[in-house]
């Protein structure tokens, strides 16, 4: 315990300085003011929902789905991240200031799906019941877990966010989906910042921190449910797969900014961590190579059907 209260300390005057960047780089912004309110009056959203009301890849239903989910899910880890970081000095005003831009993120959602009818709102609601009353938050030990795990599970989600806002043919639900990106990745920005600054100060207990987080990280949404379902089908289109982690969470955060392949004055045990966990990346990265070729292939031989049967109703 004295050895987190001394990071945490050294680490402080870092967490207030970010602060204030995250502070000065926020630009205000209201829900209500991306909401298209008009499209309210096409349908009253107390009928009975049909998918005929916004057709859509289901996949990026699925997408929308598990995006608001894990909006409205998100706030609650302040209790994680409060008894990790503390709630005094610049640790507890990063905490609450961030819990309250993630609110934010949820309102928008759920305002807009609710008046553009994408989503049951009735099964969305019973969604939201059950896995905010399980109470499914992250639980870490070390100020180095903790932060390497914020760090990647900020990420994850904005190029969720963002690639779910690009298969959308609605300009205003791609502006809701970029917005909510945009909030997403100034948190990661604080957080990958912070592990720089933390790496500096104990770099093995970050690198073991890095190894043990990769290894077992799943993204905010598990516990949603029928989250296995709707994660396949996310990654069919390519909204979130093994590729999109290995390459654009992964690699950017772990071996580029971090750079863990050339951090010294490493513990015998944080150089065994750093193999395990170049090992694991790779593992990783063939796996989504293996998806990419099996998605590739099952898309050619749904085109080939498509084209036979064509060919079979002109004959």
């Amino acid at each position: 315990m004295q050895k987190q209260t001394a990071i945490l300390n050294e680490l402080e005057p870092v967490a207030a300085r970010l602060l204030d960047t995250h502070l000065a780089s926020a630009k205000e912004w209201f829900p209500h003011d991306l909401v298209p309110w008009e499209r309210a009056a096409e349908a009253d959203p107390r009928d009975p929902w049909s998918e005929d009301a916004a057709p859509m890849d289901p996949a990026v239903r699925s997408s929308l789905f598990v995006n608001l989910l894990t909006e409205d899910n998100r706030p609650y880890y302040f209790r994680t991240i409060e008894e990790l970081f503390g709630r005094d000095s610049a640790w507890g005003t990063w905490v609450r200031r961030w819990t309250a831009e993630e609110g934010r993120h949820s309102i928008v959602l759920r305002d807009y799906l609710t008046v553009t009818r994408m989503l049951d709102p009735i099964a969305l609601e019973r969604a939201r019941m059950q896995q905010v009353e399980k109470g499914e938050v992250p639980e870490m030990d070390s100020v180095a877990d903790g932060i390497v795990y914020v760090t990647l599970q900020e990420l994850a989600p904005r190029i969720a966010h963002h690639n779910t806002g690009k298969l959308l043919t609605d300009k205003a639900g791609y502006e809701v989906m970029k917005r909510v990106a945009a909030d997403e990745n100034r948190h990661h920005l604080f957080y990958r910042d912070l592990g720089t600054a933390a790496i500096a100060v104990d770099p093995s207990a970050m690198v073991i921190a890095m190894e043990r987080q990769v290894r077992e990280f799943e993204m905010p949404g598990t516990g949603i449910v029928d989250f296995e379902t709707h994660a396949h089908a996310i990654a069919r289109v390519g909204i979130y797969d093994f590729t999109t982690h290995h390459d654009n969470v992964l690699v950017p955060v772990i071996m580029r900014h971090w750079d863990v392949e050339h951090i010294e004055g490493l513990s015998a045990e944080a150089e065994t961590a750093r193999d395990k966990l170049l090992t694991r990346m790779n593992r990783i990265s063939r796996a989504g190579a293996r998806f990419d070729r099996h998605r590739a292939e099952a898309a050619e031989a749904a085109t080939a059907t498509d084209g036979a049967e064509l060919v079979g109703s002109h004959a």
